[in-house]
């Protein structure tokens, strides 16, 4: 037995026609999708806690420390 890996473009139509004849002659899918995530940079994590609403909005600058502790 033995065990490839490929990485393709999923959208691409004449590999996964070649894919699927490749399993209708007996291969099989042993793992799917087993993609790694790269990490987030400081810059995307910022627009993340945005677009999740973990953000402080200071309405005064001087007793900021104040508002932050609420």
């Amino acid at each position: 037995m033995a065990t490839i890996t490929l990485n393709y473009n999923a959208s691409n139509k004449l590999i996964k026609s070649i894919l699927n004849s490749a399993i209708l002659a007996g291969a099989y899918v042993v793992e799917e999708n087993k993609t790694k995530t790269k990490p987030l940079t400081p810059f995307e994590e910022s627009l993340e806690d945005v677009k999740y609403g973990r953000v402080t909005k200071v309405k005064n600058i001087d007793n900021i420390l104040e508002e932050l502790l609420q």
